[in-house]
């Protein structure tokens, strides 16, 4: 969700959450941080938006899980990248560069 309230496009998180794994695994909190950082403050991911969304891409394959220690000593759920979903992320790329150019296109007709 950004900061304002404004709800994200449906499918929108699962494309950020794959691109912030792209960078390197990350538990989720640490996804949520990512987002916020990346967007200067406009994306403010909840726990309870992130986490359904982390097992949807699970269930698709397109991220893989392991429990590690984090930085500060507390156990975490990790989440990786699979092959699959690196394809995905590039797949959704491609088709969110178009839609936005589409848009733009009607909004700057006459």
């Amino acid at each position: 969700m950004a900061s304002d309230g404004t709800p994200l496009l449906p499918g929108t998180l699962e494309m950020l959450v794959l691109k912030v794994l792209s960078v390197a695994p990350e538990h989720g909190w640490g996804i949520g941080q990512r987002l916020q950082e990346a967007s200067r403050g406009v994306l403010d991911v909840n726990q309870g938006s992130l986490y359904p969304a982390l097992q949807r891409l699970l269930a698709k394959g397109w991220v893989k899980s392991e429990w590690r220690t984090t930085d500060s000593g507390r156990r975490a759920r990790y989440y990786r990248l699979t092959r699959s979903g690196e394809a995905r992320l590039l797949a959704e790329r491609v088709s969110w560069a178009r839609q936005v150019g589409a848009v733009d296109l009607v909004l700057r007709w006459a």
